[in-house]
This record gives C-alpha cells, sequence and structure tokens, in this order.
C-alpha cells in the first residue's frame, strides 16, 4: 500500500512538473493576447481610410479624391454569391474554426519543414484581417505567431459577420481599389448588388495577388483564376453545373471605371476641395469626408452643354485652322497603326479624333478610335472655310479637297440626327457661372471649354473687363441720387484731356453715331456709351465707386476715372454674378457659396447658413444672422429690372426675345477691340452670367456680346426654364406708372398721341412742361433723339 501510494506521490510530481510549462505557456499566452496585444474594440469603431466624395445639392457624385478607392459597406449589403465566392477561395472552414485554421497551418508547417520555403501560410481570413489592421509585411516567424494569437482574440471578440465585412472592405483589389464595393465600380462601373456571377468570382479572385491576376492589365491570368474559384464555388455546393457552365463561357469584360462620377462638374468639384482643404487639412483624403455642394444636377448638365455648344458654334463661325496632323497615305497595312494612335488622343468635349481614309467630291470617310468607320456628309462639312488668319477668312470651300486631305487627323462631333460632322478644339474659351439669387448657392458652374485642357477656373480666378455689363450699376447709382428713367442726357461727342500724360480720350459709341438728347432707359436698352459717361461725370466718379461696394466690387478693383462708365474695372464673372443677384432679388446683397453641409464617417459636421434675401421680412434686428443686408431699395432694383427687361425686348439683347418669357432681364457687355463678351442675366429664380474671350487677353474674339456670350445664356435659361411659369416682378408700393412725353421725358398732356407709361419712385416724380413754364424756366423741348424713330408707338414702357 506504501508503494502505491509513493508510486501515486511519483506520479502526481511527474504530472506537475511536466504540466508546469505547458501551465507557464497558456499563462504566458493569456496575459500577452490579454494585455499585450492591441485592443481589438478598437475594430468595432475602426475608420477605413475613405476618399473625400463631393456630391451635388440631389446626392449625385461629382469627383472622388485621394489616392484609394474605397466604398464601404456593410455585411446585409454584400451579395450571397460574393460571400460564397470568397469563402469557397479563401477560407472554406470560416465558419467553423476559432479564427485559426489547424490543419492548415499543419500542411504549412510541414511543406516548411520539407522545402524550407514559406509558401503557404494557411492564413485564414480572420488571420489576414488581423495581419492587414495591425501587423507589418516584413515575414517573421514572431509576426506569424502574433498573427496567431491575433485572430484568436478576434474571432473571441467579433462575430464571424463582422470580420468578414472588415476583411472584405479592407482588402486591396488592385487599381487603387480598396473593398469590394469599390472594385465593383473601379472594373465593371457598376453597384454590387448589379454584378454577375462570373464578376463576382472574379473579384474573388484578385486578393491571392491584385496585380499579376489584374483583369485590365493581365486579362489571361485573371481568366484563369477566374475559372478556378468558379471551380470551387461548384465543388463546395454554391452553384450548379449550369451555373457553372454559363458564367465558364462568359468572356472577361472589366475595363476601368472612375467611382460612378454623375455629374460632369470638375470645376466645382476642385473649388470645393481647396476650400476643404483649408478647413481640414490632409485628413480630408482618408477620412470619409462626404461633401454635399449647392450644384443642382440638372442645371449643370444644361449649362455644361450650352458653353461647349455655344463655343464650338463661335469657332466654327471664324473658319478651319487645318488638321492636328497627317499620317500619310493610307495603306493596306495601316489602319491597326493608325486606330493605335488615334487611341492616344483623348476626347476633348466630345470632340473625338479621327483619321481621313476616304474621300469622295462631298463626303469624307473617317477612322475612329474604336476602329469603326464613319462618313461625314457635306452639311457637316461645308461650314470649314480656311482660317487664313485670326482676322481674314478664304473663300467657302466647294469640295471636300479644299478642306482635307487624305492620312489627316482630324476632330469630328457627333449631331443630334446621330450624323456626324467636321470639328476642331476650340481656342477661345467661355464659362458660365449660375446663383440663387436668394441665398447665394452656386447652381451651376462651368470654369472652360474642358477641364482636361486647362483646369483654370475662368468664372471664380479671372480677372476681365465687363464692358458695358457693368453699365447698370453706374445707372442704378443715377436712380439712387435722384436721376429717373426719364431723365435725358446728352449722348454727343465728348474729348478728355490727360493733365498728367498730356494724351486725349476721344470715346466712341459702338456705331459711331450720336443721339443726343436720350432717355436713361433708352441709353441702357442700346448700352449708348457717351450717355453714360456723361452720366458718370454728373453723379462723381467717387460716388459711383462707393456706390457700387456693397453690390461685392471691392474701390481696389473700380478704375478711378470715367472710363470705368464703359466697364474698366477688372472682376471675376462669379462677381458680377452676386452683382446683378442685387437686382433680382430686389436688392439684397447674397454671398456665393458652394457646401451646403460636410459629413463625416456619415455625422453632419458642417452646415451651411448663407444670409438670405427676404422681400417681404420687416427690417431685421441687430446682430441678425440670417438675413441678407439690403444695398439697395427694391423701387431701385425694380427700375434696373425694368430697363434690362427691355434691353432683351428691344435693345442688344433682342435675340432673346425668342425665349418668349416676360421675366427675363439681362445686358451684353463687350470690352474694347472684342476682347471679352458678355451676357449678365436672370429673373427671379435664377441669375445667369455666360462669357467668352481668349485666355491671351489682347487677342480680339471679333464678335459682339450679343453674338458670342448671348446664345450660350439663352440656351441655358431656355432650357433651365422649360415648363416654368413667369416670375414677373411685382411693383412696389413705392413705385408709380406715369404717361410721359417721350421726347422730353417730362409728364405727357392727355392729348399726346406719342405718350407711353414709364416707371417712377414716388419721391421723384416728373413735372410736366406747363409746371416748368410757370416756374419761369425757357425749358424749350429738345430736340427728338434718333433713336426715338425705331421706338414702338404702343404706349408701352419703351
Amino acid at each position: 500500500m506504501n508503494f502505491l501510494a509513493r508510486l501515486f506521490y511519483r506520479l502526481t510530481q511527474l504530472i506537475l512538473i511536466l504540466s508546469l510549462p505547458i501551465i507557464i505557456v497558456m499563462a504566458s499566452a493569456w496575459y500577452y493576447t490579454t494585455y499585450q496585444l492591441p485592443d481589438i474594440d478598437a475594430l468595432n469603431t475602426v475608420r477605413l481610410q475613405v476618399p473625400l466624395q463631393i456630391f451635388t445639392h440631389d446626392s449625385k457624385l461629382i469627383a472622388a479624391f485621394g489616392e484609394n478607392r474605397r466604398i464601404p459597406v456593410p455585411y446585409d449589403q454584400i451579395p450571397t454569391k460574393l460571400i460564397q465566392a470568397v469563402l469557397a477561395t479563401e477560407d472554406q472552414r470560416y465558419f467553423q474554426h476559432p479564427g485559426i485554421d489547424i490543419p492548415g497551418l499543419i500542411r504549412a508547417g510541414l511543406l516548411l519543414v520539407a522545402t524550407g520555403r514559406k509558401e503557404q501560410g494557411g492564413s485564414t481570413i480572420t488571420m489576414q484581417v488581423a495581419r492587414s489592421f495591425y501587423l507589418s509585411r516584413h515575414k517573421t516567424f514572431g509576426r506569424k505567431l502574433r498573427e496567431i494569437l491575433l485572430a484568436l482574440k478576434i474571432d473571441h471578440h467579433l462575430s464571424k459577420q463582422k470580420i468578414l465585412e472588415l476583411y472584405l472592405n479592407k482588402i486591396f483589389l488592385g487599381n487603387r481599389a480598396y473593398g469590394v464595393a469599390a472594385a465593383a465600380q473601379i472594373y465593371y462601373g457598376k453597384s454590387l448588388d448589379k454584378l454577375t456571377l462570373d464578376q463576382y468570382a472574379m473579384l474573388a479572385g484578385l486578393p491571392q495577388a491584385p496585380s499579376a491576376l489584374n483583369p485590365i492589365s493581365h486579362p489571361v491570368a485573371a481568366k484563369k483564376r477566374r475559372d478556378h474559384v468558379l471551380a470551387r464555388m461548384y465543388d463546395s455546393g454554391y452553384i450548379t453545373e449550369k451555373e457553372l457552365r454559363a458564367a465558364l463561357d462568359t468572356p472577361l469584360n472589366a475595363s476601368y471605371h472612375d467611382l460612378g462620377v454623375q455629374v460632369n462638374a470638375p470645376y466645382m468639384a476642385e473649388l470645393v476641395r481647396q476650400q476643404l482643404e483649408t478647413m481640414y487639412g490632409d485628413s480630408i483624403y482618408t477620412d470619409n469626408f462626404s461633401v454635399y455642394t449647392t450644384l443642382d444636377s440638372r442645371l449643370q448638365k444644361i449649362a455644361d452643354q450650352a458653353v461647349q455648344q455655344g463655343l464650338i458654334a463661335y469657332d466654327q463661325r471664324h473658319g478651319y485652322r487645318g488638321p492636328e496632323r497627317n499620317l500619310g497615305v493610307p495603306g493596306p497595312g495601316e489602319m491597326k497603326a493608325w486606330q493605335e494612335t488615334l487611341k492616344k488622343m483623348f476626347a476633348v468635349a466630345g470632340l473625338e479624333p479621327a483619321a481621313v481614309i476616304d474621300m469622295t467630291d462631298q463626303t469624307v470617310t473617317v477612322l475612329r478610335a474604336d476602329g469603326r468607320l464613319m462618313i461625314i456628309p457635306w452639311a457637316g462639312l461645308a461650314w470649314a472655310r480656311r482660317q487664313v488668319n485670326p482676322d481674314f477668312l478664304g473663300p467657302m470651300p466647294h469640295h471636300t479637297h479644299d478642306i482635307l486631305h487624305l492620312g489627316d487627323v482630324i476632330r469630328i462631333m457627333q449631331l443630334p440626327d446621330k450624323s456626324w460632322r467636321l470639328a476642331q478644339i476650340p481656342k477661345a474659351q467661355a464659362g458660365m457661372v449660375v446663383l440663387n439669387p436668394e441665398n447665394g448657392g452656386m447652381l451651376a458652374l462651368v470654369g472652360g471649354f474642358d477641364y482636361s485642357l486647362s483646369k483654370f477656373d475662368r468664372m471664380t480666378d479671372a480677372r476681365r473687363q465687363p464692358g458695358s455689363s457693368f453699365k447698370p450699376f453706374i445707372y442704378s447709382a443715377a436712380l439712387a441720387k435722384g436721376d429717373t428713367l426719364a431723365t435725358l442726357i446728352n449722348d454727343a461727342p465728348i474729348i478728355y484731356q490727360n493733365p498728367y500724360n498730356n494724351t486725349v480720350w476721344r470715346p466712341q459709341n459702338d456705331e459711331r453715331r450720336f443721339f443726343g438728347p436720350t432717355r436713361l432707359r433708352i441709353g441702357l436698352i442700346h448700352s449708348y456709351n457717351l450717355l453714360t459717361i456723361r452720366l458718370l461725370q454728373q453723379i462723381g466718379v467717387d460716388y459711383a465707386i462707393r456706390y457700387a461696394e456693397p453690390f461685392g466690387f471691392s474701390a481696389m478693383q473700380l478704375p478711378h476715372e470715367l472710363s470705368l462708365a464703359l466697364g474698366t474695372a477688372s472682376v471675376t464673372p462669379l462677381q458680377m454674378a452676386a452683382a446683378y443677384a442685387v437686382f433680382a432679388n430686389s436688392g439684397f446683397h447674397v454671398v456665393p457659396y458652394a457646401i451646403d453641409h460636410i459629413m463625416q464617417q456619415g455625422k453632419l459636421v458642417y452646415q451651411a447658413r448663407p444670409l438670405v434675401a427676404c422681400r417681404d421680412c420687416a427690417p431685421p434686428l441687430p446682430n441678425d444672422n440670417t438675413r441678407a443686408p439690403r444695398v439697395i431699395s427694391s423701387e431701385n432694383a425694380f427700375l434696373i429690372t425694368s430697363a434690362l427687361h427691355d434691353v432683351i425686348e428691344h435693345g442688344t439683347g433682342v435675340r432673346a426675345r425668342s425665349l418668349n418669357r416676360k421675366d427675363l432681364s439681362g445686358k451684353t457687355g463687350t470690352t474694347q477691340n472684342q476682347v471679352d463678351a458678355w451676357f449678365d442675366g436672370y429673373n427671379a429664380q435664377l441669375v445667369a452670367v455666360a462669357w467668352v474671350g481668349f485666355d491671351q487677353q489682347q487677342q480680339s474674339l471679333h464678335e459682339y456680346g450679343n453674338k458670342a456670350a448671348l446664345p450660350i445664356w439663352m440656351d441655358f435659361m431656355k432650357a433651365a426654364l422649360k415648363n416654368t411659369p413667369d416670375h414677373t416682378p411685382e411693383q412696389p408700393p413705392g413705385i408709380v406708372s406715369i404717361r410721359i412725353d417721350p421726347i422730353t421725358g417730362r409728364r405727357a398732356d392727355a392729348e399726346n398721341p406719342a405718350a407711353r407709361f414709364e416707371y417712377f419712385m414716388q419721391p421723384y416724380l416728373p413735372r410736366s412742361s406747363d409746371d416748368v413754364a410757370s416756374d419761369g424756366g425757357d425749358d424749350a423741348a429738345p430736340a427728338a433723339a434718333t433713336s426715338t424713330s425705331a421706338e414702338p408707338g404702343d404706349g408701352g414702357l419703351y
């Protein structure tokens, strides 16, 4: 018995001695995983690097900024077939093992012992999550041990679904795509739920070697890997044999797509990116910022088309400058080489590169970059008079050989009727900015013909002379000082001597005619220069500059001389839009803004609080941070709007009368030597400014604003206001309508057959001729202005 007791005692001691290392190892592992390994709870709130995304106000993607492309997606939105494809390929026992696959690790260990190579790591999805979030890429036994321990800890703390969600959102899949949702967009241009079985298999096969198995750059290897994934899915019972066969027979259809840009607004995207970088620094590119702008996707598309089509039309009016290059005479084996040349040339604003391969007397056959042949009829060629130089065009062409030669590399464009037309990339530039006059929100922004050609935003950054489009501010200043739209100013020759450099200034009207004493309404409608200069001289340059500043101009931008009347200031089109918004909203200055609100990690971090024009509100209280300041009276704004409406009805903007609307007002602008062309116009809903010019500010357009810029504005307004009722401005209570003599501008007698109505502010009502005579004046009625002979005698406001 003693022997048995001693034996039991010895065995107990031996077991304890042998167990001690195991206990120590287990205790050490417990201590290490509990206190030395990273905190796994952080994975529940992990912030994946997500690029900055910029959207329109109606939630359509404009752009994404950041090196990596990632679209986080929750587990319940990941398609089952994709999960099955990943599990069949990467980790078949994922839902059974505790984070590590012991048979797989044993296989990897045996391979290492047998060959000395660490090619098969036996890594589970959980181990890959541990590695990608916490460990370096340097392969060591110590790192592998930490990876195993971390995987056990992760599997214990997180659900299988959460781990798989982290993996599928974190994994790199090539072409800067991180996560399966981004990869679906990059390779197929679709969301995950729109992919097919073969495409799920393609994505599931990428984690093994994202570069070597890239379906775009290595299609053969990618297809072999895809087919392997499909076979594994079939072996695992995830798909039927019929599904397998159909998927195997499907060709690779991957191609590069950017992250689902839905609206072409690159100038707006860059403006917003710059503002965000100022606000938040470089973190915007990785910290999941989503920015919602003020942009209206419908209006942006309309503006983009109007600018491009308007500039192409201007460019073609000034002749054909010739092909971009010539590839020689096409031979039997040349087509493939020519096609490769065309592929290296990118399309610009829809203008595709093409090469001339055949010609008849009235048609041209061209090769496109995709290998297709197109015929351009004579209707698409006849416009192409040769441009001898910017100032001179050659004769009209009669045959294709007058225009092109075999081998010419040209640009072509498709018309709405599906026919093709010869084109060329314009040398001039154009742009448009559209504002909401109630709060200054930027509804559309087109900073140039095509962002790929030039990233310079001519609407927000280019300072140009506004020409006659600045005149309404001079007239508004005169009305505020007591003049009326019936006030007569003499439109006659002016000569000014500069005492500082002994030079003489002799300004002229565009028509080089003089119209004598003319009412202010007529002067603004027809944009008379000499009248406006005399008006500015009468009210004073310093006064006019002080008056213009509340519209959003800086005194430093405005010349302190009489040339200000002709628009020799240096302003941006965005400033002009904001200034015209004062007339559109009845007198309030609104500040243009582009960002409506900002989300980060799904939480609101910024909300714009623009100052809003409020026509019917009581005067604001002190420190009111919601109301835009009133800078002119509603009566003043009404009078200028009335005169600018007549610009469209009877004046320099008369082409826009074809829009058949009664609520449009605007002003043309053309600078000296026709360097800049403008049209600034509005109604109660929209303010839109169109500009055309060369980046080289001395080059002439050889066209006025009503021919170069007005058609762009018209095309925009026609589409933007389609099916929208007229919103004619309400007459303020301080405005009265009185019949006047159109020659004298005074109150008309009841018997005057030529009388017409004019609006007046109540403090400045017109006097009759009898009243002037009774005061002892010798006011003989001035001679009729030349322009009055063209006025309709229908008793209207003109």
